[in-house]
C-alpha cells in the first residue's frame, strides 16, 4: 500500500448518483475524466482483467477466435449499410487534415463482414465465429451512473458466419449458452428476455438483463415463462365486435373538457350510460408527436389509443427506429389548423380524412399518419374528439366510422396485462442491460457482398449472427450488487486481491508478522495487498481495507501477543481469530475453497 498508485476518498463524489459510481471512485478504482469517460487506475484495471479473462475462456471454449479492430474506423462501410445516417446523433464522426469522413465505433459489424469477405469465399471455410474485446464509443446525450452508461465503454462483440439459416441457429445457440456460463461464473444474476433489434436489424433478438432497482430498461415475466423488453411486448388482439345494432355516431357538445378525465365526468353527467359509468378507457386519445429521422427531418404522426393508457416513447420509437420520436410542440400544431389541441379525432386522421383517389404517402397526400393501438378493434365504440374546441363524438365505431392507416405498439405495458403468449398476467421489473444477441440474417453480407460458394458451386450469401456483452457495465453491476455501508464486497473471482493483510500499531513485530502473512500467501498462490504503511492509524487502514473490498482482510495487531490474527470475510461480515503460525494455510484454503465455488 505504500507504494501502491492510490488515494481513497472519504466523500461521494459530486456528480455520482448509484452505489457503484460512488464506491469505485472512492476506492481508487477509476476517476472521471469527463462526463462519460472515465480514467482506469491499477485496482480497476485488475478487476477488468478478470471480468475480461471470463469472457475470453467461453468464448474460446465456444469455438470462438479472438481478434482485434481499430476504434478509428471510415465511413464507406457503414455509409454502405446506411448507419452513417441510422446511428443518428449517437456515433461519433470526425474528420481527417484530408478532409476523410471517420468515426469513433460504436460497433463493428461492418468491420467483421469485410474482414471475412478479404480471408474466405468458400463454404468450407464456415462456420466461423470470432470476437474481440475493445473499447466502443457512443455520443450518450446523459450520460449517468459512472460506468454503467458511460460514452466509451468496454464490450466483447463477437459474430458468427453460417452457409445457411440451419447453422445461424446453431452458431446462436452456442453464444446464447457461453453467455449462460459467462454470467454464472461472474455470479452475475440475469434474465432472458425478447428484445427489439433495432438499429441492428435481423430476425431474433435476445438481451440479457441483470435485475436491479437501478436500471433503465423495464422488462417483463409472467407465471408461464414468458419473458420480454417492454419494447418488444406485443398486445393480445381482441376479437372483432358486430356493430350492425351499434347506434350511429353523434356530436355533442362537452365544454371545458380538454382532458381525459374532464371528458369523463362530463359524460357521466351529462350523456350517462345505462349499463355502467363511463371510464377512460371508453375514451379514444389521439396523440401528436414529431419524428425525426437520423438525417434529420421531422414529421408528424397520431397515434390513437385507449383513454385509459399513455404513450410510451420507448416503445414507440422501437417501432420506428432508426427515428426518434418526442410529443408535438405547439409550433408543431400551430402548422396543422386541423389539429384542435385537446379535441382531436379520426374526422380529420387517416383515410377518411383523405380524398379517395389519392394513395397513402403519395405525392398528393399532406395528411398525417395516424397509427392506432391494437385493441381499437373493428366494433369497438368510442367517445373522441369532434375536432372542434369543446366538441366530442359518441359512439364512433371503428370499421365502421374510422380506420387508421395501420396499427403500432406505442401504448404503455401494465402489470397485470395478458402475457402474448397466454401464460398469465405480465409483472413488471427494472434491470441493466449486461448482454444482446441477435440473429442478423444476411442484412449486413448482402449490403457489402459477402458470398461464399456452396457446396454446388454456387455463390450464397453468407448468413451471420452478432453477440455483445457490455464488460464494464458488468464491473460496475459487481460493484453495484456486492458492497455494504462501509464499501465494496468483491467476489473472490473478480477482485483485484483475494486477501488485503493490514499492519495495526508501532510494534515491529507486528509488521514482521504482515509481511511474513503476505508472503505466505503469495507463495501459495493467493493474491494479496499488504497495507504496510508506517504511519498511518489501524482506523483509516480498517476504512480503506474496506473501502477497497477484497473478499478477505487479515490482520495483524493487538492479539499477535497472544499468537492470534484475525480473519474479516467481507462478504459476511463476520470476524473470527487464527493462530497465527496456521493463518496463512487456513486463508489460502478459503480463497481455494471459494474460487472452487
Amino acid at each position: 500500500m505504500s507504494t501502491l498508485f492510490l488515494r481513497t476518498l472519504r466523500e461521494d463524489p459530486a456528480d455520482a448518483e448509484v452505489a457503484s459510481h460512488k464506491l469505485l471512485v472512492r476506492a481508487g478504482y477509476i476517476r472521471r475524466a469527463a462526463p462519460g469517460i472515465y480514467t482506469w487506475l491499477p485496482l480497476g484495471l485488475k478487476v477488468l482483467a478478470k471480468v475480461e479473462r471470463v469472457v475470453r475462456e467461453e468464448m474460446d471454449a465456444a469455438g470462438g477466435q479472438e481478434v482485434h479492430f481499430p476504434a478509428l474506423l471510415p465511413r464507406e462501410p457503414y455509409e454502405a449499410t446506411g448507419r452513417w445516417t441510422e446511428f443518428g446523433p449517437g456515433m461519433f464522426r470526425l474528420q481527417d487534415r484530408n478532409g476523410g469522413d471517420y468515426l469513433l465505433a460504436p460497433t463493428h459489424e461492418e468491420m467483421f463482414t469485410l474482414l471475412v469477405k478479404d480471408l474466405y469465399s468458400s463454404y468450407k471455410d464456415l462456420p466461423l465465429t470470432i470476437y474481440q474485446i475493445q473499447t466502443k464509443y457512443r455520443d450518450e446525450a446523459r450520460p449517468r451512473a459512472g460506468l454503467l452508461r458511460g460514452r466509451e465503454f468496454v464490450m466483447k462483440d463477437s459474430y458468427s458466419f453460417d452457409v445457411t439459416d440451419e447453422g445461424l441457429d446453431a452458431s446462436y445457440q452456442a453464444q446464447r449458452d457461453a453467455y449462460v456460463r459467462i454470467f454464472e461464473r461472474l455470479g452475475l444474476e440475469y434474465v432472458i428476455v425478447s428484445a427489439m433489434a433495432g438499429a441492428m436489424g435481423g430476425s431474433k433478438s435476445e438481451e440479457f438483463l441483470s435485475p436491479t432497482p437501478i436500471g433503465e430498461d423495464t422488462y417483463v415475466r409472467s407465471p408461464g415463462g414468458y419473458a420480454a423488453n417492454v419494447e418488444a411486448v406485443t398486445t393480445p388482439v381482441p376479437e372483432a365486435i358486430d356493430f350492425a345494432d351499434a347506434p350511429a355516431a353523434h356530436v355533442e357538445d362537452t365544454p371545458d373538457t380538454p382532458t381525459i378525465a374532464t371528458l369523463v365526468d362530463f359524460a357521466n353527467a351529462h350523456h350517462p350510460r345505462a349499463d355502467r359509468a363511463w371510464t377512460a378507457a371508453d375514451t379514444l386519445k389521439n396523440v401528436v408527436l414529431a419524428a425525426t429521422n437520423p438525417a434529420g427531418e421531422r414529421g408528424l404522426l397520431v397515434v390513437g389509443l385507449p383513454g385509459d393508457r399513455e404513450v410510451d416513447l420507448a416503445r414507440l420509437e422501437a417501432a420506428m427506429a432508426p427515428a426518434t420520436v418526442e410529443p408535438a410542440t405547439d409550433e408543431d400544431l400551430a402548422t396543422h389548423p386541423e389539429l384542435v389541441k385537446g379535441y382531436i379525432g379520426p374526422g380529420v386522421l387517416g383515410p377518411q380524412a383523405r380524398p379517395a383517389d389519392v394513395a397513402f404517402l403519395s405525392e398528393d397526400d399532406a395528411t398525417i399518419p395516424y397509427l392506432l393501438d391494437p385493441r381499437i378493434v373493428p366494433g369497438t365504440r368510442w367517445i373522441t374528439g369532434a375536432n372542434a374546441p369543446g366538441r366530442h363524438v359518441f359512439d364512433l365505431v371503428a370499421g365502421r366510422d374510422f380506420v387508421g392507416d395501420g396499427t403500432i405498439e406505442a401504448a404503455e405495458v401494465r402489470a397485470g396485462d395478458p402475457a402474448p403468449d397466454g401464460s398469465g398476467p405480465l409483472e413488471l421489473a427494472r434491470g441493466v442491460e449486461i448482454g444482446h444477441i441477435f440473429q442478423l440474417g444476411r442484412k449486413y453480407a448482402e449490403a457489402l457482398d459477402l458470398r461464399v460458394l456452396d457446396v454446388n458451386g454456387k455463390q450464397q450469401v453468407v448468413t451471420m449472427g452478432s453477440y455483445g456483452i457490455g464488460v464494464t457495465r458488468c464491473l460496475a453491476l459487481l460493484a453495484e450488487n456486492h458492497h455494504d455501508e462501509l464499501g465494496l464486497r468483491w467476489p473472490v473471482q473478480v477482485a483485484p486481491y483475494q486477501v488485503h493483510v493490514v499492519a495495526t500499531g508501532k510494534d515491529a513485530a507486528v509488521f514482521e508478522a504482515a509481511e511474513r502473512l503476505a508472503t505466505d500467501l503469495e507463495a501459495a498462490g493467493i493474491e494479496v495487498c499488504y497495507d504496510d504503511r508506517p504511519k498511518v492509524s489501524p482506523g483509516v487502514k480498517f476504512k480503506d481495507a474496506e473501502l477497497i473490498g477484497a473478499p478477505f482482510i487479515l490482520v495483524a495487531g493487538r492479539g499477535l501477543a497472544d499468537g492470534q490474527v484475525e480473519l474479516k470475510v467481507r462478504a459476511k461480515g463476520t470476524s473470527e481469530q487464527l493462530p497465527v503460525d496456521d493463518a496463512a494455510a487456513t486463508v489460502a484454503a478459503r480463497v481455494r475453497q471459494s474460487l472452487a465455488g
